[in-house]
């Protein structure tokens, strides 16, 4: 991508950053430039009040007199860039992730719009033998699960526990002594299952080599904040009575989550390589199912959001379930 020219009505350069971003610098030819001034007139006019006019039917020369040529150049730029940075991401094949920053370096009537724009992209990943990994760790023993009698007693004082009101009074527990171990086996299976994966994805991070880019462990962290905020909210605790008890702030726990954050988006960032190489899809039909209970269990949530989850926690599954089959 380095000093690339583009033969079209607009000419840039790309160079890598640093941090997994790219600097495209470029320029609109004037003539390309000019065509945007139509809908730059129409869509000030349609914003702007002027006595004994109404709005979006003020002649040119009132509204050009009114807000002046250079908001006129400016809400062209807006326009030019909008079209034109688009196609710059597809014809080079610009893998661009969140917000770009824009600069306007040059602005000036019957004349070329030159501009700069930094944009971050998904980075390079030297990927580390996941095969290899996932085979060690699956090739190991086969763990056996058993369920005590303490194991099972201990549950029953605290379901019971837990059903107990205030006035003291037991409440019958619906759970029988075979209900609770076949729920205490299974709960020991998953852990296993989810120690397992750890350890899978540990390996493959460690011997991966990658460029995290910020605004995807600031993307990380703040879902972390969210997940948190909602959790002590169920608690009963609002969000300034905890920090005050911890005696911290937003911020303190910002840094605290960001090493986790970094470590998750690093992850999802390798299973998304592998997902790419190994070709794993997920049906159509399955992630529908997945946004109705979503929606059915969450009724503000948003479809394409819920589509977007659902589609990136059904394909990381079934990644995992490739790395496990593997022997």
């Amino acid at each position: 991508m380095n000093n690339i020219k583009i033969n079209v009505p607009y000419k840039c350069t790309l160079k890598k950053l640093e941090k997994s971003k790219v600097e495209i610098t470029g320029s609109i030819k004037a003539e390309e430039f000019s065509t945007f001034r139509k809908q730059a007139l129409q869509n000030i006019n349609d914003e702007v009040t002027i006595d004994g006019f109404r709005k979006g039917k003020v002649p040119e020369n009132v509204l050009i007199s009114k807000v002046g040529d250079m908001a006129i150049l400016e809400e062209m730029a807006e326009l030019a860039i909008s079209k034109i940075y688009p196609e710059i991401i597809i014809s080079e094949k610009i893998d661009a992730i969140g917000r770009p920053e824009i600069s306007i370096t040059k602005l000036a009537l019957d004349n070329p719009l030159e501009f700069k724009i930094v944009t971050t992209v998904t980075p390079e990943i030297k990927l580390g033998d996941y095969k290899k990994h996932s085979k060690e760790q699956n090739i190991k023993p086969e763990e056996k699960f058993e369920v005590t009698d303490k194991e099972i007693e201990d549950a029953l004082v605290k379901i019971k526990a837990s059903h107990t009101d205030h006035a003291g009074h037991d409440h019958d527990s619906p759970e029988s002594k075979e209900e609770i171990k076949k729920y205490l086996l299974e709960n020991k299976k998953m852990n296993a299952k989810e120690k397992s994966r750890i350890a899978i994805s540990d390996a493959i991070l460690l011997s991966s080599v990658l460029e995290i880019p910020e605004i995807l462990i600031e993307s990380e962290t703040r879902r972390i904040e969210a997940q948190f905020s909602d959790d002590i909210t169920c608690m009963g605790v609002k969000i300034e009575d905890y920090l005050n008890h911890a005696k911290k702030s937003i911020e303190d726990l910002r840094a605290e989550w960001k090493p986790h954050a970094e470590k998750k988006a690093k992850l999802q960032l390798i299973l998304n390589e592998i997902i790419k190489i190994e070709n794993i899809i997920v049906d159509a039909k399955e992630i529908e199912e997945e946004v109705k209970h979503i929606l059915a269990h969450y009724k503000d949530a948003n479809p394409e959001q819920a589509y977007t989850y659902a589609e990136t926690v059904l394909t990381n599954e079934k990644a995992y379930q490739f790395l496990e089959s593997i022997k």
